[in-house]
């Protein structure tokens, strides 16, 4: 696979002074240079992101992870190696940082987009989707210097993503705004994800980076101490560095993955793939697996999320007594729903598999799919119908 970031051999240096001559006469008087320590913010730092995969960058306060972030986005020039990025590259560091406070949010829109690379005329063909998404259109020919802190970056954000990049770079950005722009940035995400493109994200929030990430790196006073698959990573942090169990935090421990699911399937009533289900039809969620060896009575679990965030349902193999021998090679397990009582609107799929105490994680992946419900019958106001039937009575 086509390697889409190359940090090779990157550090970074930074003075730390003790005390500043803050004038030539004070340097005069004082008779020397103020006197400084060398701060190594990078050092000697090597991975590769592969194309297409989300990568994360986690550690403690001040270990560097912001910092490789910028010289990624080529906002600091490392002192030492280089970074090589395959693609246009978008930072979502510090959101409207290219704004201009006597501007309108109109004329910001253009100057922050020619700031990340976009042309006028792009510009004009994304500026209505641009204005829509940051959800502020009453406000688009105010300065933004009478926005609030949420519209400002709110309209930050919605400019960086329609850069359209090939690598997408996010620092602690995805907690901006109110619970339902929260939502819609997360979505953005999950579709760049579907598209292949290529996510590199810091975040505390471990949990959210190990449900996004393929990879993560462990970055510990400027120095890599870990790079590989994020259950791994996540865990040897935890319990090396932090001293503390993942289960305390809500968060599995390392999957042993003797079975990994490929991907799910949408099947209609035919066994056809639609392109959207309406409410009240018979699906058919096909789960697509590869066992690299035997495994006896695994539990096959899967959970629909809504686009907010709202966990909808979910279910498992074990529920319906369902015991399975499992060989080795490719298959595939169906969950078959006779009909399907959700609400219109846009739904996630995360696929488990656990061994047969339903303890141990086999494999889990989060968002394996997404399916979009519409209108049908019967009609519902909430998240689900009852699917009951009314009678009268005499």
């Amino acid at each position: 696979m086509t390697a889409a970031v190359i940090v090779d051999h990157v550090s970074k240096r930074y003075r730390l002074y003790h005390e500043r001559n803050q004038s030539m006469k004070a340097a005069l008087l004082r008779g020397r240079r103020a006197r400084y320590d060398d701060f190594l913010a990078l050092d000697d730092v090597s991975f590769e992101i592969k194309e297409g995969t989300a990568f994360g960058l986690i550690g403690e306060n001040g270990s560097g992870k912001s910092t490789m972030l910028k010289v990624m986005a080529r906002i600091l020039r490392p002192d030492g190696g280089s970074i090589t990025t395959r693609g246009k590259v978008s930072a979502l560091l510090e959101l409207g940082a290219g704004f201009h406070p006597e501007l309108s949010g109109r004329e910001n829109v253009y100057l922050n987009g020619a700031i990340l690379g976009l042309s006028r005329r792009e510009i004009d063909a994304r500026f209505d989707e641009i204005v829509d998404f940051s959800g502020i259109e009453q406000f688009i020919d105010a300065p933004v210097k009478n926005y609030s802190s949420g519209m400002y970056v709110r309209l930050g954000f919605a400019v960086a993503i329609n850069v359209d990049p090939a690598v997408l770079l996010i620092d602690e950005v995805l907690a901006v705004g109110d619970q339902e722009f929260q939502n819609k940035c997360t979505e953005k995400i999950s579709q760049f994800r579907r598209e292949g493109r290529t996510i590199v994200v810091v975040s505390h929030a471990l949990s959210s980076v190990r449900e996004l990430c393929d990879e993560v790196a462990l970055i510990e006073h400027g120095r890599l101490i870990q790079v590989g698959p994020a259950v791994d990573t996540i865990d040897h942090y935890l319990t090396e560095i932090l001293s503390i169990d993942p289960a305390t935090l809500g968060i599995a421990r390392r999957s042993t993955g003797e079975i990994q699911l490929q991907g799910v399937e949408l099947l209609g009533e035919s066994g056809e793939l639609p392109g959207a289900v309406a409410l009240g039809d018979s699906v058919t969620f096909r789960f697509h697996f590869n066992a690299l060896k035997p495994v006896s009575d695994p539990v096959f679990g899967m959970s629909l999320t809504s686009s907010d965030g709202v966990l909808v349902t979910g279910t498992n193999s074990r529920d319906q007594g369902l015991s399975l021998e499992i060989s080795t090679g490719p298959g595939w397990i169906d969950l078959a729903v006779p009909r399907l009582l959700v609400s219109p609107g846009k739904y996630h799929v995360t696929g488990t598999i656990y061994d047969t105490t339903q303890m141990t994680p086999i494999h889990e992946v989060g968002d394996l799919h997404a399916f979009d419900v519409v209108e049908g019958n019967p009609k519902t106001s909430g998240i689900t119908s009852l699917g009951g039937t009314w009678r009268a009575g005499a």
